[in-house]
């Protein structure tokens, strides 16, 4: 998911560090909208179980006027594993055994005063400060305990803004799929850890926006249900 300060650990999972910004606190809020058939339309959308959910392959692209032969360039397949989450303080921290990532995704609060120590945190909230899309494929995130969670999307263009992103709210009881393209975080639990069934393309074509560095503010995503 993150090309930061990428190093690999001693169980051979790459662990993607957030850089450090020397740049006045500033941030976006989003909006929250319920997860729903219509809300998701262009976006994705639920999915009710994750053993029988498809995942979209993007064919290889032609280097000419020459096409791709039909049988081929999408042959990759899908990856799963587990996805999980956990809250250590102010910091969230995310591993997909799918790809063999692991990462830090956000904060409570500005990360220059954020701490792993303290003991009641206000996650009212979480600043995060990437996000990515696949060319190749698309993603599914399915929730193996029914607990809320937000996943922040945004429609397929290279022109990106922090103002075009929804945080798209789930109860928990449905997987949330986007097709490829479409920009987005990784999931974010309301409860202190939470894991997930994660299923995307095998290549895992990664394209990035590093909010701070190209817009000056994190992303304010709020931990709660639509108003």
């Amino acid at each position: 998911m993150l090309h930061c300060g990428a190093v690999r650990s001693g169980g051979g999972m790459i662990r993607r560090l957030a850089p450090s910004y020397d740049k006045p606190f500033d941030c976006h809020e989003i909006p929250i909208v319920e997860a729903t058939t219509e809300t998701l339309k262009g976006y994705g959308y639920l999915v009710d179980d994750f053993a029988t959910a498809k995942i979209e392959i993007v064919r290889w692209p032609a280097q000419g006027w020459r096409p791709v032969d039909p049988d081929s360039g999408d042959e990759g397949g899908t990856t799963e594993g587990h996805f999980s989450f956990y809250w250590k303080g102010d910091v969230l921290y995310g591993q997909n055994h799918a790809v063999n990532d692991s990462y830090l995704i956000g904060w409570t609060r500005d990360p220059k005063k954020a701490s792993e120590e303290v003991t009641n945190p206000d996650r009212s909230r979480i600043l995060v400060w990437h996000a990515n899309y696949h060319p190749d494929g698309g993603q599914l995130f399915f929730p193996k305990e029914r607990s809320p969670f937000i996943v922040p999307l945004a429609l397929p263009g290279d022109d990106l803004t922090p103002d075009k992103f929804v945080g798209f709210y789930c109860d928990g009881s449905k997987g949330l799929y986007f097709h490829p393209g479409v920009w987005h975080t990784p999931a974010l639990p309301f409860s202190s850890t939470m894991v997930f069934d994660d299923r995307q393309g095998r290549v895992h074509a990664r394209v990035s926006c590093h909010f701070v560095e190209e817009f000056g503010k994190y992303l304010s995503v709020p931990l709660r249900a639509p108003h």
